[in-house]
């Protein structure tokens, strides 16, 4: 056997774990589209493992709020960056040292906002918890089997579902990026002690385009939207609405559109049952 056959033998599928590439995302025909791309009804917190303060806090978000200048150019935070903006194109690229030869980084571009992310390939440390928070977050990756695990710290305040579902800066997210022979698809489990009751999972996914490019970031510009406001008016809506829009829709008792870690279980459905039969 000669020596390139051995090589072949028993060196790992390299071309099945690179994820470099232009990645064209799904949601156009994903099941999820609703959530990616218009964005998720008022009060759908389903599926989503949230406590009351994360509930109060969304039940009085409004959407108005992006309107305010200082709001219009906000990039999604990493929490929620790979699923807003539609469920973004990627463009994620190697950053290699020049002299070495070693891969130092994963360059991720094309998030809303531009807020693109590094993935630190070297080995080093997340930073001190004191250390600056941004959007893009703090991410160190390293290969496990045939996935990528990143994990991110230090990312700023923000939502993973864009009807006001928030999670704290406190928040650690860790992913699995995986190439299936040119479908990428992305595990994700944030961890959040201020907004969760359990880690929050779901998975996203795109499908490589070779005749796409992800091109340059655009500056955001912003105008005027509010003018007929007073100064220093933020849009809210008045604690202790609720938003019943999805329940009535469908005909789910309105608990069950309210999220929580018993609503992510099978056995919740024996409740739907009783609620229903309660007529709420």
């Amino acid at each position: 056997m000669s020596c390139v056959a051995v090589l072949l033998g028993t060196s790992p599928a390299f071309a099945q774990n690179d994820i470099v590439g232009e990645w064209q995302a799904t949601n156009q025909v994903s099941e999820d589209q609703p959530h990616r791309a218009p964005g998720a009804t008022l009060g759908d917190y389903t599926g989503m493992p949230i406590n009351d303060a994360a509930r109060q806090k969304a039940r009085s978000w409004d959407a108005s709020i992006l309107s305010q200048p200082e709001r219009m150019a906000q990039p999604h935070p990493a929490q929620y960056s790979l699923r807003g903006g539609g469920g973004p194109n990627l463009r994620i690229v190697k950053v290699v040292d020049p002299v070495s030869g070693q891969l130092v980084a994963y360059q991720i571009n094309g998030l809303f906002g531009r807020a693109d992310r590094m993935v630190w390939m070297d080995g080093r440390e997340h930073p001190s918890e004191h250390a600056e928070h941004t959007w893009g977050g703090f991410s160190t990756g390293a290969w496990v089997g045939n996935a990528l695990e990143v994990t991110t710290t230090h990312m700023k305040m923000g939502v993973i579902q864009r009807n006001g579902v928030a999670v704290s800066p406190k928040s650690r997210m860790v992913e699995f990026w995986t190439n299936h022979g040119g479908h990428l698809g992305v595990f994700t489990w944030i961890d959040d002690p201020i907004y969760l009751e359990e880690p929050f999972v779901r998975t996203t996914d795109w499908f490589r385009n070779l005749q796409m490019h992800v091109g340059p970031s655009a500056p955001f510009e912003t105008v005027d939207e509010l003018g007929d406001k007073p100064r220093g008016w933020v849009p809210s809506w008045p604690l202790g609405t609720e938003h019943k829009d999805l329940a009535e829709d469908f005909g789910i008792p309105y608990e069950g559109t309210q999220g929580g870690k018993e609503t992510l279980y099978p056995e919740y459905m024996k409740r739907i049952e009783q609620l229903k039969r309660k007529g709420q």
